[in-house]
């Protein structure tokens, strides 16, 4: 079984959308595209090569509209991105002419992509397709680089749709500039109980 990793760049208020710079979605009147700018160090730097190595990609539309007009003219930077294979959850577009690229449209799709063979499936940025995985039950591993900023409005990673489970924080380092990068593995049902005294 394949497992759907999160990878995402998100604010301490869980703000996800246009890490990458300005122009990159400026949907809903956003103003701080490319917040992530001051925040870049070696440390940081190594993790998103590490990151960047060849995958297999799920998105949603909105986001892969946006990767579709820049990564195959980036081809130097990441060129996993246009060798790997992408699934896009659509309802409303089912042909592209960026190599490797397949529609998929439903949750019951997803769930047979996650059933067969091939290398883990990684979610980048996608808010909607990301709610809906973890309401699903479909998310296997979070990757969060969150960063030391509040921004009040904009997509969010989470919303009140996702499903109660616990994860392990398996890995984690604090950048120089404080941003905390964190991998979560899922864990199971929540647990609860009295608080220790």
């Amino acid at each position: 079984m394949r497992k759907i990793i999160v990878l995402s760049m998100l604010t301490l208020d869980g703000v996800i959308q246009a890490p990458g710079g300005p122009k990159e979605d400026e949907s809903g009147d956003f103003k701080y595209g490319g917040w992530t700018a001051p925040y870049g160090d070696e440390a940081y730097g190594k993790v998103v090569q590490e990151e960047l190595q060849p995958a297999s990609y799920l998105l949603g539309r909105k986001t892969f509209e946006i990767w579709e007009q820049y990564w195959p003219l980036h081809k130097d930077y990441w060129p996993g991105i246009n060798e790997g294979e992408k699934y896009v959850l659509s309802a409303t577009r089912n042909e592209s002419e960026w190599n490797n690229t397949r529609f998929i449209t439903t949750v019951a799709d997803i769930r047979q992509l996650k059933q067969s063979a091939g290398p883990d499936i990684q979610v980048w940025g996608s808010s909607e397709l990301v709610h809906l995985l973890l309401g699903n039950d479909l998310v296997d591993e979070l990757r969060l680089k969150i960063h030391p900023i509040l921004l009040g409005k904009g997509k969010r990673l989470f919303d009140t749709g996702a499903l109660p489970k616990s994860y392990t924080l398996s890995d984690h380092i604090i950048t120089s500039t404080g941003v905390i990068i964190g991998r979560y593995v899922r864990a199971g049902k929540v647990k609860t109980g009295p608080a220790e005294a």
